[in-house]
């Protein structure tokens, strides 16, 4: 994808603007717009109001009341696609009433993001021939801010997009093909293991939940190194379940087409590191992708099946829809002990006991490094990709003592779930100092303006830039 976006170095016959204001800004500055816009205008947050005057289009776009980065960047997304229609491919002068330079990054990110449909084909009116944003702001500037906002967009619409695909091209080899070809695009060092390999390498509770499908699995490693001796290395572990059917403890139909969305903390970990190539981050990434799906059929793991996971500890499974827990206890466990990492993070689409506490407004962040939770609650709340600490106090790990393993993969108790499976996953990090786990399972997929049923939000992929653009 493309974004042109020149400096104002001249004066231009431009007949489409775009004016960005806030209500203080329009109730100070707008007296020479009001003219044509009257009191139909007052600048609330998302309120759109056109003006056509021959060939002269303005379209006056409210920001609110004091928004914050986010706040502009989600109005100028909803403006951008809901006005795609409307939007002519020509010259287009973008304006800022009294902030341009301060809200420039915000409002470009959120015109690009706003451009995605699924499939994102590029169709729309931004990336069209004829089509470019003149700014009063200087060019180096303004490309810095292109540079950034491209970058960002293509890992989050890589995110949205295999998040968004059907089942059916959504399998094994499909994202595979994938990483490989975004690794030989960014340099990634890539690895992976299939069943046979994961078998010699003593991944049994990811091959557990792998067992019963007719696909290979796809144990995958790609690492990003920015070559900077001193840069911090993260690790993180994206589950990466391409469909849960829940197994043997097969789930309900009501939404099982949603299942599709079981690999949102692998996408978020995916568009992550494409937005961290492309902007060359300071910062060395490790990501383990445990690729699999969750299938039903007669040699699929059972309850009662007591199962060796990579660190040696025996897990009973009491029920083959708490999946995504072994899928991550391997990929935990095999990134501690392979890799050394200054902080490891884990994202994953993991328990309804999420949804059903906080629904789409944040995610459930657990973590033994308060430090490190504060920080991501920060970039959270900058981001609007919001994160909320919850308890991990050891009493909880009574609830998954098994009589004959380590482990139970599951609480036999109807509350507490997304505690129990953090503290659950807490066991396979070897010891590490610095590890939080994001249970996003309520906001990776849900409403969003490009679609008439729930899909990708790209919940992730700006939380985890931010954190690692910011984090100490």
């Amino acid at each position: 994808m493309h974004i042109n976006i020149k400096s104002f170095a001249e004066q231009k016959n431009i007949s489409q603007h775009f004016i960005f204001t806030t209500e203080k800004d329009w109730k100070e500055l707008g007296a020479t717009y009001r003219k044509s816009t009257g009191d139909q205008f007052t600048g609330k947050k998302g309120e759109t109001f056109i003006t056509v005057n021959q060939d002269d289009v303005k379209f006056f776009i409210g920001l609110g009341d004091d928004p914050k980065d986010f706040d502009i960047q989600e109005t100028a997304a909803k403006f951008s696609w809901n006005f795609r229609k409307k939007i002519k491919p020509q010259t287009t002068n973008l304006i800022c009433m009294n902030s341009m330079g301060e809200n420039l990054k915000p409002i470009l990110t959120g015109l690009y993001l706003g451009t995605y449909e699924y499939p994102f084909e590029s169709k729309h009116p931004f990336f069209t021939e004829g089509f470019e944003l003149i700014a009063e702001t200087d060019a180096g500037a303004l490309e810095a801010v292109a540079f950034e906002a491209k970058a960002l967009c293509e890992g989050e619409f890589a995110c949205r997009e295999w998040l968004n695909k059907p089942q059916n091209h959504q399998k094994v080899h499909h994202l595979t093909k994938f990483l490989s070809e975004t690794s030989e695009k960014y340099g990634f060092k890539k690895s992976v293991f299939n069943r046979e390999e994961c078998e010699k390498l003593g991944l049994g509770a990811f091959l557990s939940v792998n067992q019963g499908s007719a696909q290979d699995c796809a144990f995958t490693i790609m690492e990003y190194n920015c070559g900077n001796l001193e840069a911090k290395t993260v690790g993180l572990v994206g589950k990466c379940v391409l469909f849960d059917t829940g197994g043997i403890s097969i789930k309900s139909s009501d939404n099982l087409h949603y299942m599709k969305s079981d690999m949102g903390g692998a996408t978020a970990v995916i568009g992550a590191m494409i937005t961290a190539a492309e902007r060359k981050l300071p910062v060395n990434i490790i990501a383990v992708l445990p690729i699999t799906d969750n299938a039903v059929s007669a040699s699929a793991y059972v309850p009662s099946d007591v199962v060796r996971a990579y660190n040696g500890k025996t897990i009973e499974v009491i029920n083959t829809d708490a999946e995504g827990r072994m899928t991550l206890a391997d990929g935990l466990s095999y990134l501690a002990d392979n890799y050394k990492t200054d902080i490891m993070i884990d994202l994953a689409t993991l328990t309804g006991s999420s949804v059903r506490m906080f629904g789409g407004t944040c995610g459930a962040l657990f973590t033994n490094d308060q430090a490190l939770g504060n920080q991501l609650q920060a970039v959270g709340d900058r981001s609007n990709q919001r994160l909320w600490n919850m308890p991990m106090w050891d009493i909880w790990n009574e609830d998954f003592k098994s009589d004959v393993a380590d482990f139970k993969n599951i609480s036999l108790k109807p509350v507490g779930d997304c505690i129990v499976a953090a503290k659950f996953l807490e066991q396979f990090i070897g010891g590490h100092p610095r590890w939080a786990h994001l249970d996003i399972a309520g906001v990776a997929f849900g409403p969003v303006p490009y679609a008439k049923e729930k899909a990708a939000t790209g919940y992730g992929v700006q939380l985890l830039i931010n954190f690692m653009e910011n984090m100490n």
